[in-house]
């Protein structure tokens, strides 16, 4: 069994409409209805983080623009998927009917998929459970593991079941069962989520696997980001799959083992409520990485599936960018950290972890450590080149604009730091223009290429070019690297600075919007007289019964209206349009605060028949939970997912403590990178004494009798990364055979009459836009037969990405 499991918040619609169509995609791969597949059965769920708002007038929570998007895309993508077919493509196909749950969490809609398959989104009220993406992953993992999985045998047990039989059992299911963790705008193929599955399949203390990510999107920011996931992807995954473990198995594409999430310290420690400053930081600014790190201290291990690809959604915005990587960064090290702190024990119990690998990680967490000093020592070697002054003199002035901008973090506020650093960048990339040429015009005037930077600098450009030969279909991003090279101080020295001073904000920074216009905020906690409460509850009451006259009302004459409503065009969809991401102070047009007024005519109206209103073709009949599952929910809800109290002095005291965290970890952070630009600059004054003489070689690799002078500790640091890179390349080499053995053997297994399917389906494809081309489908719906010839290319872009997702090899 394989549950699919996605969180949303605020995605767009493009987005939510790339990974429902990815969804039904996996449908039609395995139908649920078709004997031949029987190799794996799946289930989605979506979970929707705060997927209610409150709206003036109503006395119930209505559900917000994000979610009932959602519900339509479900519907139109349904309707895509059902009439695929030619043969029934002149018919128009009646949806059956789906369901609508009420929940102590929220609600519940369930969807079966044309082939069998369910998929079921959760909203989540945020008055009514926790909220933030952890705390949706903890939601389904004691929902699918521990009532889902777990329920059937203890009802077994209960009735007498042999114990030692029924635990048998459960240890071979909770084996055989996966979770494939999702993001809210990812897009894959179904053969990327067979390919992690084998992986798991084939060794059975791999708890978790992951696959190859490629960022989506347009832009400069995109273009620096394609190289970046190509570089971490193509050497620093590969080379911790090979000679040690995996640390990071990404939360937008990963498939996790439930014997594994189940294992002790594991999903009980994951659920735990973040209580210190540290807590927040390592828990809840990078869940996936703390997560597999709970993993690894356990003995499982991780997997990079170079094959198996999904892509989504990259920040476009250097703001959004920044934000996204002041999360990331401060997370990672803080996990990496813990476990070298408990390397011994992990050495022991894992046996994909050796301390030589774990020297690697220091190696590699000291680098990322010390990388705005390396910056500037950079930075002053241009100098000194191109103004000709004493590298003192160039060290001195590469230092003072990031101490500059460090000083001004810790007093500005964040979008004017990250507009500052937007400026500094721009600087700097004619900077780094300037230091690569100096480092071809130190090459000529010293009439040698066999300097260290020299040498360090080729070495480098052709392992990049070569290990983009062997992914010849990825081999196009190399060409970002130029941008990369020039974006090289930003990202290390003042994305560095802003990270570490702003890692006291624990916000997610990304997605977030302000309230929509016009909608009510809950009241304040205000005593209420007895007079009130009466009103309000009656109110209540006669708004329930409403909507349960609605909901029957409209099921009722459900069948009467299905002749009428296929005659009846459909109203004009306004285009969507991207949401905000980042809007901590972009203010909102007053055009766009006067919109047109709610769907719905009467606000008091419940959440139930507003989506049922809203739902078009598919029908959706109000069912309820069993009593059991209502029960699971309460106790869960009360045990690990009640809403946090709106505690102002803890709160305060949070704020406090996170501060003086930062203050010790930057004192700390940036205390070393000063030790090392001290050590650097004392080893420049006295050169002549300290340096090493290394005999000087001409182009014909003739000695000339000059000496060339290298201070030792930039010597060693060059040596030290050029060693790293290089194992990482030999890992590389290495994994590129592994992958195309596992991928043969998976084309191999895979079954024929699938692969002729794909092949007639696929090979007159266009790779076109999805959304644009899904529009295209439902306005041709009545268009003559003579336009129907070239389906192929009208529904290829819902597999277009196959090729690309089967043969990066």
């Amino acid at each position: 069994m394989v549950y699919l499991c996605a969180t949303m918040w605020h995605e767009t619609y493009d987005e939510m409409m790339n990974i429902i169509i990815s969804i039904f995609r996996l449908d039609k791969y395995r139908p649920k209805t078709d004997p031949k597949y029987n190799d794996f059965t799946f289930e989605a769920h979506i979970y929707f983080d705060d997927a209610f708002e409150q709206v003036e007038g109503s006395q119930e929570r209505h559900l917000n623009k994000y979610a009932k998007n959602l519900v339509e895309i479900i519907a139109e993508v349904y309707n895509i998927f059902t009439n695929i077919d030619k043969k029934l493509f002149k018919q128009q196909q009646q949806f059956p009917d789906q369901k609508v749950i009420r929940t102590p969490y929220g609600g519940r809609v369930v969807i079966t998929m044309p082939h069998g398959n369910n998929i079921v989104v959760h909203f989540k009220d945020k008055e009514l459970i926790r909220h933030k993406k952890r705390w949706s992953q903890v939601m389904y993992l004691y929902y699918l593991l521990g009532w889902k999985l777990m329920t059937k045998y203890y009802r077994r047990w209960k009735m007498g079941g042999e114990e030692k039989e029924l635990e048998a059992e459960v240890q071979k299911e909770k084996h055989n069962t996966y979770l494939l963790a999702l993001d809210g705008d990812t897009d894959f193929q179904p053969a990327a989520v067979m390919l992690l599955i084998d992986r798991l399949k084939m060794y059975p203390r791999v708890g978790a696997a992951c696959g190859r990510i490629h960022p989506t999107g347009s832009g400069p920011a995109v273009w620096f980001q394609k190289f970046e996931y190509a570089i971490s992807h193509w050497l620093q995954k590969t080379a911790e799959h090979v000679f040690g473990c995996v640390l990071c198995s990404p939360g937008c594409f990963s498939l996790f083992r439930a014997a594994a999430l189940m294992d002790n310290n594991v999903m009980k420690k994951y659920s735990t409520k973040s209580m210190e400053a540290s807590h927040y930081i390592q828990y809840d600014q990078g869940e996936d990485r703390w997560l597999c790190t709970l993993l690894l201290k356990q003995g499982w291990r991780v997997e990079y599936n170079a094959a198996s690809d999904a892509y989504t959604n990259a920040p476009e915005d250097f703001k959004e960018l920044y934000n996204q990587r002041r999360r990331w960064g401060p997370s990672t090290m803080a996990n990496v950290v813990d476990l070298l702190g408990s390397s011994n024990i992990i050495s022991q119990k894992n046996p994909s972890i050796s301390k030589p690998f774990m020297f690697y990680q220091l190696f590699s967490i000291i680098s990322a450590i010390l990388a705005p000093a390396t910056i500037c020592l950079l930075v002053a070697g241009s100098l000194a080149f191109i103004l000709n002054i004493h590298s003192a003199a160039a060290l001195v002035m590469s230092v003072i604009p990031p101490a500059i901008y460090l000083g001004l973090c810790f007093k500005l506020k964040a979008d004017t730091q990250i507009t500052i650093a937007a400026v500094l960048s721009v600087m700097y990339a004619f900077l780094m223009l300037v230091v690569t040429m100096s480092i071809i015009g130190s090459m000529v005037k010293d009439k040698t290429i066999l300097t260290p930077s020299s040498i360090f600098v080729i070495a480098m450009t052709t392992i990049y070019i070569i290990t983009a030969i062997m992914h010849p279909q990825e081999f196009p991003i190399v060409f970002y690297g130029v941008l990369y090279i020039i974006c090289i101080p930003s990202a290390y020295l003042l994305l560095t600075i802003y990270s570490m001073v702003n890692m006291n904000n624990v916000s997610w920074g990304t997605r977030e919007t302000k309230p929509a216009a016009g909608a009510a905020t809950p009241a304040a906690n205000t005593p209420q007289t007895t007079k009130q409460k009466a009103k309000r509850t009656f109110q209540r009451f006669f708004s329930w019964v409403k909507c349960c006259n609605k909901s029957n009302r409209r099921s009722d004459e459900s069948q009467l209206c299905v002749n009428q409503e296929n005659m009846i065009p459909e109203p004009a969809q306004p285009e969507p349009q991207p949401q905000n991401t980042i809007v901590e102070d972009i203010g909102i047009p007053e055009e766009e605060q006067r919109q047109a007024p709610p769907v719905f005519d009467c606000p008091s109206q419940c959440w139930v028949t507003q989506l049922q209103e809203s739902s078009n073709d598919m029908r959706l009949q109000e069912d309820s939970l069993d009593q059991e599952e209502q029960e699971f929910w309460m106790e869960l809800q009360g045990r690990y997912l009640k809403p946090l109290p709106d505690d102002k002095e803890r709160q305060k005291k949070i704020a406090s403590d996170l501060r003086e965290l930062r203050n010790k970890i930057n004192f700390a952070f940036f205390f070393l990178n000063a030790l090392w630009l001290v050590a650097t600059f004392t080893l420049q004054v006295f050169e002549a004494v300290l340096s090493i003489k290394i005999p000087k070689f001409n182009y014909s690799l003739v000695e000339t009798g000059d000496k060339i002078q290298i201070d030792p500790i930039a010597l060693m640091f060059i040596v030290g990364f050029a060693l790293s890179v290089i194992i990482q390349f030999l890992a590389m080499l290495y994994h590129r055979v592994y992958t195309l053995i596992h991928y043969v053997a998976f084309l191999d297994t895979e079954p024929r009459e699938q692969r002729h399917e794909k092949q007639d389906s696929y090979q007159q494809g266009k790779k076109v836009d999805p959304v644009s081309s899904t529009a295209s489908i439902s306005s041709s719906s009545t268009q003559d037969d003579s336009e129907f010839d070239s389906e192929d290319e009208y529904y290829s872009d819902l597999y277009y990405r196959q090729n690309d997702g089967e043969t990066l090899v």
